[in-house]
């Protein structure tokens, strides 16, 4: 068991009447516990939650004026992980649940079929099962250099390949991206964890279907992945991203924060408060 504290501060200046929804919140997920948290909207506008499916996933909306919002949100979550085998198989595409279905299909940001040939070249020969993912996971991590910046939140999975650099969330979706390929189904999961450097943010990773369970792997390497705390979970980062706003918005700034806690007590791993700080 893990217990973390994390702790997200956004603030926008908005331009014209706008409309925002957030998926920044720790899901409700097995294995997850929220022990407390506390959400607070400045200025404190009418605000909609609702949930999504049995994703876990949590979203709050609003409309906003013309100024400047503020969303502020911290947890205590504990995080129980559950060992994995190490020879879970994959199941053939025909004895995959109907709900599996479409964590094998291209998404937008997941082009399977036009990576198909390159996917089925350099892993269709692999043993299937968990050795095969992981072995995808350990290609993407040697292949692709972690550049902050060097893509954008509309690059793909091809353009992050071809160009052999990008962020968490463009390393998860190329592992993806092979894994549906070889008609093994996988998404991609966001939230909170700690790590040493770069400064904290957002973390994406991926899950892959393996011996009738989902699996986590992180392809950057950067966090132990069963110290992640959800936030969300679907098929690429337009079902993820922790703010979808609809007008004229802009980001002025981002403050994530991390802090694991010895289970013994104390802390174990702080992260200094301004480190996360990006200005837009």
């Amino acid at each position: 068991m893990h217990l973390s504290t994390v702790e997200t501060l956004l603030e926008y200046r908005v331009r014209e009447p706008s409309h925002f929804c957030f998926n920044l919140e720790a899901a409700h997920w097995p294995g997850q516990v929220i022990v407390s948290e506390e959400l607070v909207v400045d200025p404190p506008l009418p605000r909609r939650a609702f949930g999504e499916g049995d994703s876990g996933n949590r979203f709050f909306r609003f409309d906003a004026p013309p100024g400047v919002v503020t969303v502020a949100y911290k947890a205590d979550v504990e995080v129980h992980g559950e060992p994995v085998a190490g020879d879970l198989a994959e199941a053939p595409a025909g004895a995959l649940p109907d709900a599996l279905l479409r964590d094998l299909l291209p998404t937008r940001y997941c082009e399977s079929d036009v990576l198909c040939g390159f996917a089925r070249a350099e892993f269709g020969h692999l043993p299937p099962g968990l050795a095969r993912v992981r072995h995808i996971v350990d290609w993407v991590h040697r292949h692709m250099a972690y550049r902050p910046g060097s893509t954008t939140s509309s690059t793909t999975a091809r353009e992050a390949l071809e160009q052999r650099a990008g962020v968490c969330r463009d390393f998860a979706h190329v592992a993806i991206t092979f894994c549906r390929a070889l008609n093994i189904p996988a998404r991609l999961v966001a939230g909170y964890v700690w790590f040493d450097e770069p400064p904290q943010d957002f973390h994406a990773i991926f899950e892959a279907w393996l011996g009738g369970r989902w699996v986590l792997f992180d392809p950057t390497g950067m966090a132990p992945v069963d110290r992640l705390v959800r936030t969300g979970t679907g098929r690429d980062a337009k079902d993820v991203a922790f703010c979808t706003s609809f007008g004229a918005v802009e980001l002025a700034r981002k403050l994530v924060t991390v802090l694991e806690h010895d289970p013994r007590g104390g802390t174990a791993a702080p992260a200094p408060l301004a480190t996360g700080l990006v200005a837009a």
